[in-house]
């Protein structure tokens, strides 16, 4: 898992509320096992036509939205059926964080499991990410907060835990493994217990 210690990116918006995860990643491509190629199916149902071309309306198909690796949604992001496939695809896509007034519980435990940061802010903040399209925002995610080009800044919360892994670059069986040696000496003086 790649660590995040800060992000600096434009944004993407989509604004439409209770994006669910079959939206993001359509079920049709959930056979494989690899992360790898997700994320040209990523929004896939409303990035493509029937026949596979690219509809030009759509916001990740535009120019603007090359590079960028923070995406701002509406409300309730990622509801709906519980897939590891959905943070793998926006990963593979580039995104690095995904900001929402809500993201949905199941979803956001997969996203840090994943390497993806799910931010969670006030309307407020949200009304002005979603009217300034594009606009570059920075991500501290030691301090836990989100600076606005305006000058505004806001925290958002996060999992201690959670936040720990992805400032280390690793997830929970990684982090277990970092304890390898605290365990081996536990375990030498419970040895007879």
């Amino acid at each position: 898992m790649e660590k995040i210690t800060t992000i600096r990116s434009r944004t993407v918006v989509l604004p439409a509320s209770n994006i669910d995860t079959d939206q993001i990643i359509p079920a049709r491509f959930l056979t494989t096992t690899t992360r790898i190629g997700l994320g040209k199916q990523l929004f896939s149902d409303w990035r493509y036509a029937p026949d596979g071309s690219a509809k030009p309306d759509f916001v990740l198909n535009q120019p603007a939205a090359a590079g960028c690796q923070v995406l701002v949604a509406g409300r309730n992001f990622g509801c709906g059926s519980s897939r590891e496939h959905a943070p793998w695809a926006l990963l593979d896509y580039g995104f690095r964080a995904v900001i929402s007034t809500e993201i949905a519980d199941i979803f956001r435990n997969n996203s840090l499991m994943n390497g993806l940061l799910p931010i969670v802010i006030d309307a407020d903040t949200s009304r002005w990410l979603i009217e300034n399209r594009g606009s570059e925002v920075s991500i501290d995610l030691a301090s836990t907060s989100l600076q606005l080009p305006n000058g505004a800044k806001v925290n958002f919360p996060i999992d201690p835990f959670a936040r720990y892994c992805l400032l280390n670059g690793v997830d929970e069986l990684g982090f277990l493994l970092q304890q390898q040696a605290r365990i081996a000496a536990y375990e030498a003086r419970h040895k007879d217990n």
